[in-house]
């Protein structure tokens, strides 16, 4: 009876042993860091005064790009080296993005309109764009 163990746990180990592990790796991610600039007099308001707007065309943002792949916004306001991912609020500000074909619209509006008129940007703003590729 031991002999009989002995035999079938070599077999087992034997058998796990060939067992072989595979590592499937993806290379070359097709993601697209884009950076743009608003200058301060490039923020427009609008007919009512409460909100700001700033338009960025970029032709990267194709009808493909637009429909399938992922495209997040981050800005550094006071170009501070500090990215702050859209939306978010901050103050009584809040900063929001909307997306189309080619553009990529960004609006600065009162969060709790105890001040309707949200505060201008008096320095340029850098956005970072990135494009992260997707496929239906």
């Amino acid at each position: 009876m031991k002999k009989l163990t002995i035999l079938m746990l070599c077999i087992a180990t034997l058998g796990l042993a060939s067992c072989k592990k595979d590592t499937i790796v993806q290379n070359g991610a097709n993601n697209l860091t884009i950076i743009k600039y608003i200058q301060p007099n490039e923020w427009i308001a609008s007919s009512n005064g409460f909100t700001l707007s700033a338009a960025l065309l970029d032709n990267r943002i194709d009808a493909r790009t637009f429909e399938d792949d992922g495209i997040l916004v981050y800005i550094s306001r006071g170009d501070n080296n500090v990215y702050e991912q859209l939306p978010f609020v901050y103050d009584v500000n809040s900063y929001s993005y909307a997306i189309s074909q080619g553009r990529i619209d960004l609006d600065i509006q009162s969060s709790d309109f105890q001040n309707a008129t949200p505060t201008r940007p008096t320095t340029v703003t850098r956005v970072k764009i990135v494009l992260i590729e997707s496929f239906q």
